[in-house]
């Protein structure tokens, strides 16, 4: 009895692995993009840049420290009135110093910080855009490559059946023996492409889960979702006014502007003066008055600012407000421009896709079933049957690249616009 619950118990260990490879659910979109953005080693350390720039945020709006000082002045260092008292006549002075900062000098770091946490946070958004057109790019490939492979499973299943039809023929002197051996021969091609298609397959699908920075065997791992086009599109402009709302990139742009203005206004800030007030109290037991051992002082010092008014860091922030201007004209033309980029070609795949799908897919079948059925009964030559099996998979092949084409320029759109606005 141990025996065989032992032996039961190695059967499960070694059955196991394939079960979970085979209960192991495929992934949607939506559960692929949301195990990247918790996941991948880029996006995560990019997130930081946001947490460092908030505590930037408290560097900028803390207060100046105080400074406090101890003068000690007046110690005797030899006997008086004979006896040794080294400190009898010593002068002490403790005092505090503060600088207060005028023309809300701490407000305006606070509030340039901020903004630059905005720009980081803008900043980030656009790098996860770019990162979600490449993990797009990937899940799209993974579809093109499955529906590759099915494509070239069925025209090999096909040509068996071929086969197996031009055996009973010769073996009943209907065809000759060269025939036969060409028909088995042209096996080969598609053999290989089925090779080709599972190891684009494969690959497709070690890339993706490298940007999901997950370790799942390639075996085990899949995805679901429709390999299919849109007929329909909305109209340009309305990708367009999509666009300048919601790309992260120009949003930065246009964050930038406003914190060098803000900069601008520090700078100014910076230039005017700063008073230090100080107080001290002084103990002096050297002097004759009674009343004068003990006293309280204050004082304030004013920097005369005549040579530096901090006149090269206004005139740079003026100029960066400029340049930011201009970056942020640059960054609105790049939008629209990959915008109508991203639509014409959009555009011309779909005028490509629909005659495929509404007229050639069923004429290279249609040809192929023709053409076979006349060989089978001598109608026509070997050549022009393999010929339009070559067309068959050629049209059929074609397809399926415009189809993943069209989802190419579908990520590429959702890129331009700065989110999905084609699934």
């Amino acid at each position: 009895m141990p025996r065989t619950l032992f032996l039961i118990g190695l059967l499960l260990l070694l059955v196991r692995p394939e079960l979970e490879s085979q209960s192991r659910p495929a992934l949607t979109w939506e559960q692929v993009r949301e195990r990247f953005e918790t996941s991948n080693p880029a996006l995560l350390a990019d997130q930081l840049n946001i947490d460092e720039s908030k505590a930037q945020e408290v560097t900028a709006f803390l207060r100046p420290n105080p400074t406090v000082d101890l003068t000690v002045d007046g110690t005797q260092i030899a006997p008086h009135n004979g006896a040794w008292q080294p400190f009898a006549g010593t002068f002490e002075s403790p005092g505090i110093n503060y600088l207060f900062e005028r023309q809300h000098k701490r407000q305006l770091r606070l509030e340039s910080a901020k903004k630059g946490t905005l720009i980081a946070e803008s900043s980030h958004a656009d790098m996860e855009r770019s990162l979600l057109f490449n993990l797009r790019g990937a899940f799209v490939s993974i579809l093109q490559a499955k529906a590759v492979v099915q494509l070239a499973k069925d025209d090999l299943a096909y040509y068996d059946h071929v086969l197996g039809v031009s055996r009973d023929r010769y073996k009943a002197g209907d065809i000759a023996q060269i025939d036969l051996d060409r028909l088995e021969l042209q096996r080969v091609q598609y053999e290989s492409d089925l090779q080709t298609a599972e190891v684009n397959l494969r690959t497709a699908k070690i890339q993706l889960l490298t940007l999901m920075n997950d370790r799942t065997p390639v075996e085990q791992f899949d995805i679901a979702a429709p390999f299919d086009f849109v007929d329909q599109l909305a109209d340009r402009d309305e990708f367009r006014k999509i666009a300048l709302d919601t790309r992260p990139d120009l949003r930065s742009a246009i964050q930038a502007v406003d914190k060098a203005q803000t900069d601008h206004k520090l700078a100014v800030a910076n230039g005017s003066v700063d008073p230090t007030a100080g107080t001290w109290y002084t103990h002096n037991a050297s002097t004759n008055n009674p009343s004068a051992i003990n006293t309280l002082g204050v004082s304030v010092s004013v920097p005369l600012r005549v040579f530096d008014r901090n006149q090269g860091e206004k005139l740079r922030t003026q100029l960066d407000i400029a340049r930011t201007q201009k970056l942020r004209e640059s960054a609105e033309a790049q939008v629209l421009s990959d915008v109508d980029t991203g639509y014409a070609t959009l555009d011309s795949t779909l005028k490509l896709l629909r005659p495929y799908k509404a007229k050639y897919l069923q004429q290279s079948v249609r040809v192929r079933d023709t053409v076979y059925f006349s060989y089978q009964h001598g109608g026509a030559s070997l050549l022009d049957f393999m010929e339009a099996e070559s067309e068959y998979r050629s049209v059929q092949l074609s397809y399926v690249n415009l189809v993943g084409s069209f989802l190419t320029a579908a990520a590429q759109m959702n890129m331009a616009v700065g989110r999905e606005v084609i699934q």
